[in-house]
């Protein structure tokens, strides 16, 4: 597998994102950034800080973050072999024997008197147990195991926000906008191009045409056909919505 700062340096170069774009997306510091990317780790807080931020940072570029942290622990979590190795309680050739224990005599004066008051009570027992003895014992009884109802799997809960990554499949205009801001202002995207990774509650999306994908939440959507222009809203609770032709967003580049 490539070197982890590798992988994450080449996918952001390939979606053509700066250092300082993901620095607004994630939250993470430049700095931390480019020393995850050189791996630096000496630079950052941490290792529970490092992964933390190696998360992140995969998620944001669409990498497989639980497979880069994994190769981290793997590369930089492993105990030494110093640590690894037992802890002998005495060295090599010096081990003293053990001498057998040596037992107070009051020990043995117990166990007489311990035997005595067993041998007692056996005697005075013997006849209850005889009477006992022909006391049929009580039919045993069944009982049916009681069977628990497994609960239904907790179901999983919905993100926050929307991640959203728009690809050009042919020459189409984007205008996307997040509530009151306007993210992509009216421009034409040729084959091949790309918008960066956005996050927000709230979205709305208007396409020249459906010569485009939609990157949602690390999942590619594809746009049906239509001789309009193609009006989405996108929100964590809903989910992908038509817009209607006065409901779609307008920009003025």
């Amino acid at each position: 597998m490539p070197d982890i700062g590798e992988s994450l340096r080449e996918a952001r170069m390939r979606a053509r994102i700066d250092i300082s774009e993901v620095e607004a997306q994630t939250k993470i510091r430049a700095k931390y950034l480019r020393a995850l990317e050189n791996e630096e780790w000496d630079l950052l807080p941490g290792p529970t800080y490092v992964k933390s931020f190696l998360r992140t940072y995969a998620e944001a570029l669409d990498l497989d973050a639980k497979l880069l942290v994994d190769e981290y622990k793997l590369r930089h979590e492993r105990l030494s072999e110093v640590e690894l190795q037992p802890i002998n309680a005495a060295a090599p050739g010096r081990e003293r024997r053990r001498q057998p224990p040596v037992l107070p005599p009051w020990f043995f004066v117990a166990v007489i008197v311990v035997g005595l008051i067993v041998a007692l009570y056996m005697l005075g027992s013997g006849d209850d147990d005889s009477n006992t003895a022909a006391t049929p014992p009580p039919p045993a009884t069944t009982t049916t195991p009681r069977t628990t109802a497994t609960p239904p799997p907790a179901a999983r809960a919905r993100p926050a926000k929307v991640r959203l990554r728009i690809d050009a499949t042919g020459s189409v205009n984007v205008c996307l906008k997040a509530g009151d801001r306007t993210l992509v202002n009216g421009q034409t995207l040729e084959a091949g191009q790309r918008t960066p990774t956005f996050a927000s509650k709230r979205f709305r999306l208007t396409l020249g045409n459906n010569s485009a994908q939609l990157r949602v939440n690390g999942k590619t959507r594809r746009i049906k056909a239509s001789s309009q222009p193609i009006g989405i809203e996108l929100t964590p609770e809903r989910g992908r919505q038509a817009l209607s032709a006065k409901e779609r967003p307008v920009c003025v580049p």
